[in-house]
């Protein structure tokens, strides 16, 4: 039997990167997946590309409307039995270069929308008979990051607001856990030049970048039955950088 077969997976942010790899390996693992993101036409053909187990929806991650939206749709599927927080904006400019507009976008992407997240699959998760939750958060979140104030402060946030929701949710056999990645393959390191990104590997240990599907695995491990004793953790993939 596959580790997710029946279980209904809503994925934030899920059109593409990190969300996609993991709505890929998911379906592969038996789950179904509720794919939100604003990126409608990458949503979509990767919703077609994983066939009938694949819904997508337009979700902007700071509407309360559009979480009972995707919650409803995870429901239609025969539940709701995990949630990743995967939504987020990076946007790195140093605490100088912050403005107000800035500071309040990843304020509003990363941080509200987390918390309107996992306020909004609790109810269907109860229902369900417990669930796992995971916020991605980032290295950003473990230690200091130079250039990436606003970016910086909502992944340490999530980082608190995961191990206070771990305590709240356990009753309710709700688990939530926060994954760091380091410097990730994907197209949210665009925002740097190719020279700064590998001028920033020279910190990693391991001396690469790591993937989307190497993150995907270990968020697939949090949501499974193969850590069901792991609540309020926050787990570094990261190649090494903050060992």
């Amino acid at each position: 039997m596959a580790r997710f077969d029946g279980k209904v997976i809503l994925i934030s942010g899920g059109a593409r990167g990190q969300g996609a790899a993991e709505a890929r390996l998911l379906v592969a693992e038996g789950a179904k997946v509720v794919i939100g993101d604003v990126l409608e036409k990458e949503g979509n053909a990767l919703a077609a590309s994983l066939g009938r187990a694949a819904v997508f929806l337009r979700q902007d991650v700071t509407s309360e409307a559009d979480w009972d939206k995707a919650v409803k749709a995870a429901e239609a599927c025969g539940g709701l039995h995990g949630l990743i927080n995967n939504a987020g904006i990076y946007q790195p400019k140093s605490l100088l270069e912050t403005d107000t507009e800035l500071w309040e976008r990843h304020i509003r992407i990363n941080q509200l929308g987390c918390f309107l997240g996992m306020k909004a699959v609790v109810p269907a998760m109860e229902r369900a008979g417990g669930g796992s939750i995971v916020n991605i958060s980032s290295g950003a979140g473990l230690r200091g990051s130079p250039q990436a104030f606003a970016y910086s402060a909502t992944k340490w946030a999530l980082r608190g607001m995961t191990k206070s929701a771990a305590i709240d949710l356990a009753r309710k056999s709700i688990r939530v856990n926060s994954v760091h990645p380091g410097p990730i393959d994907t197209e949210m390191l665009n925002v740097r030049t190719p020279e700064q990104n590998q001028a920033r590997l020279k910190m990693v240990p391991m001396k690469r970048q790591g993937t989307a599907e190497e993150v995907a695995q270990l968020v697939l491990f949090l949501l499974s039955d193969e850590s069901t004793y792991i609540t309020g953790a926050e787990v570094a993939i990261d190649g090494g950088v903050t060992a």
